[in-house]
């Protein structure tokens, strides 16, 4: 467990700096997004948000218990019409 305040705050930087709540025009789950590049994005999903996915209710798992899903894409048109709204930054800021 990273204990440094350097390490630690890189940590943060990586895992919820520049994240912006995006909801599904669909479900109304939200979620959030980064966005490092047009073709880069990075979604945080939380508990309440994969209860309202239709999508995640179906999903696959492996042997190990881990779910297995591909993307929705209800959920990634939303994400790309709020990044098209210029809603989500587009671009890694200081390697973020």
């Amino acid at each position: 467990m990273p204990t440094s305040p350097e390490t630690l705050e890189d940590q943060r930087l990586y895992t919820s700096a520049r994240l912006t709540e995006v909801e599904c025009l669909d479900c109304l789950a939200r979620v959030a997004v980064k966005k490092n590049s047009e073709h880069h994005t990075s979604i945080q999903w939380n508990e309440e948000a994969l209860g309202h996915c239709p999508e995640f209710s179906r999903m696959d798992r492996r042997p190990e218990g881990r779910p297995v899903h591909a993307a929705c894409p209800r959920l990634v048109a939303s994400i790309d019409a709020a990044a098209g709204e210029g809603r989500i930054p587009i671009g890694a800021e200081d390697g973020y």
